[in-house]
């Protein structure tokens, strides 16, 4: 269940592009967005800070894409959200004490520190790697092949990173 609450704004986005279009489907992403932010914020009294610059980034892009009708500022939203969350994970790893991995993770998982710095680097690597595919599709593909990558594509090189990323983990979880 809080799968599908987290891909929730995706999924409206989703089903109001295949209705409607690009500019009500946007309007709908801002719209959910803000409904999942209000309710974790009532639920729990507390939002990750990567949720709300994500919701920043399509309230702003969202909103020039709508009041400009140019859907070039939405596809290049998800590219550089990308890129904001790849830097984070590598300049947190340079700057402070650990890896944000580690600041993230440390209570389900015990790892190393080479482990965790690896981890780091992997996340980062992966969020710079998507946000350059991204820009790739946008500029050789047709918006409704670009709503799909975004919608199923991202998902399923998410989901195949998150099994890379397990096999690896797999040697020092054996240790445990």
């Amino acid at each position: 269940m809080k799968l599908l609450f987290d891909f929730f704004p995706v999924i409206v986005f989703y089903v109001f592009y295949k209705i409607f279009n690009i500019y009500v489907a946007t309007g709908a992403l801002i719209i959910a967005s803000l409904i999942q932010i209000t309710y974790l914020w009532l639920r729990y009294k507390k939002v990750d800070t990567m949720l709300i610059v994500a919701f920043v980034l399509v309230l702003i892009f969202g909103g020039l894409t709508i009041f400009l009708h140019d859907v070039m500022f939405l596809k290049w939203k998800v590219s550089i959200i990308n890129w904001l969350f790849g830097a984070a994970f590598i300049l947190v790893q340079l700057f402070a004490k650990k890896p944000l991995i580690q600041y993230l993770m440390e209570k389900n998982l015990q790892l190393p520190t080479k482990a965790w710095s690896t981890l780091n680097l992997m996340w980062g690597g992966f969020f710079i790697l998507m946000g350059i595919i991204n820009i790739i599709i946008v500029y050789s593909f047709s918006t409704a092949t670009w709503v799909d990558f975004k919608v199923f594509g991202m998902l399923g090189l998410t989901l195949a990173f998150v099994i890379l990323q397990t096999i690896y983990l797999m040697k020092y979880l054996k240790k445990s």
